[in-house]
C-alpha cells in the first residue's frame, strides 16, 4: 500500500537472554497516530527506538518511508532520522544554552535550511504553540509545560513523516498533560504527521486512531 509510512514484520530484539520483542508486526498509515499502552518491561520503549533506529532489530523487516531500515549504514541512519522522523520525551531534552526559539531552529540548521526560510518555520511554530512571547526566554525559565511546548515545535519543525512520542506527559500535571495531548493532536493533523505514543495514561491515548497493548515483547491486536 502506498500510503504505509511504517511497515515492521517479525521485528525481534533481545538483550543476552533477555527476549524484548518477540516477532513484532505493525503497520501505520500516512498521519495516522497510534498509542502503545503496556506495563513496564512489555517492550514498548524498545520498539519505539527500533521504529526510529537508535536500535537495530535482530531479526525481522522494517521499512519507513519506503526505505529499509535494516540495511542501512550508521551514517545512513542519521541521515534518515535527521530529515524525516522526530522525537519527544517525557523530559524535554531542549539544549540548555539555546533560547526556546533556538532550540527550534536547530534541526533546521543541522539540516542546511536556509535563513529565511528557518526564520519563517520557527515563527510560525512559536505561534502555534502560543510561545511567541517567550521565544527569547531559556529553558531554565520555562515552566515544564512551556518547555514540551518548545519541544513540540522542535519536533515538527523539520516536518517529519513520523514523531515518536515516549511519555509526553509523564512529567505534567494533569491540567498541563491534557493541554500538551491537545496540541499534540491539534498539530500531528495539521502536518499530516504519524504519531506513535508511548504511554501509561489511557487519558492520552484518545488523541490516537488506534491503541496497542503491548505484553511480554508481543503486540496484542487491541487495548
Amino acid at each position: 500500500m502506498s500510503d504505509l509510512i511504517v511497515q515492521a514484520k517479525g521485528i525481534w530484539k533481545a538483550f543476552g537472554s533477555n527476549e524484548v520483542l518477540r516477532s513484532v508486526d505493525l503497520q501505520m498509515a500516512l498521519g495516522e497516530r497510534v498509542a502503545l499502552i503496556g506495563p513496564s518491561g512489555s517492550g514498548k520503549s524498545t520498539l519505539l527506538n527500533c521504529l526510529g533506529g537508535l536500535e537495530r532489530a535482530d531479526a525481522g523487516t522494517l521499512i519507513f518511508d519506503g526505505v529499509e531500515m535494516q540495511g542501512l549504514s550508521g551514517d545512513a541512519l542519521a541521515v534518515l532520522r535527521r530529515e524525516r522522523l522526530s522525537s519527544i520525551f517525557q523530559f524535554f531534552h531542549l539544549l540548555p544554552t539555546l533560547t526556546a526559539q533556538e532550540n527550534v531552529e536547530f534541526p533546521l540548521r543541522l539540516l542546511g535550511v536556509a535563513s529565511k526560510e528557518r526564520e519563517q518555520r520557527v515563527a510560525k511554530l512559536m505561534d502555534q504553540v502560543q510561545l511567541t512571547a517567550r521565544k527569547d526566554a531559556l529553558p531554565e525559565q520555562l515552566s515544564g509545560g512551556e518547555q514540551q511546548r518548545v519541544a513540540i515545535a522542535r519536533a515538527l519543525a523539520i516536518r517529519p513523516k513520523l514523531i515518536l512520542a515516549d511519555e509526553p506527559t509523564g512529567n505534567l500535571d494533569s491540567v498541563t498533560g491534557a493541554a500538551i495531548l491537545d496540541l499534540i493532536e491539534m498539530l500531528a493533523e495539521a502536518y499530516q504527521t504519524a504519531l506513535v505514543l508511548v504511554t501509561h495514561s489511557l487519558e492520552a491515548t484518545r488523541i490516537c486512531h488506534r491503541t496497542l497493548r503491548m505484553c511480554d515483547g508481543v503486540i496484542l491486536e487491541k487495548a
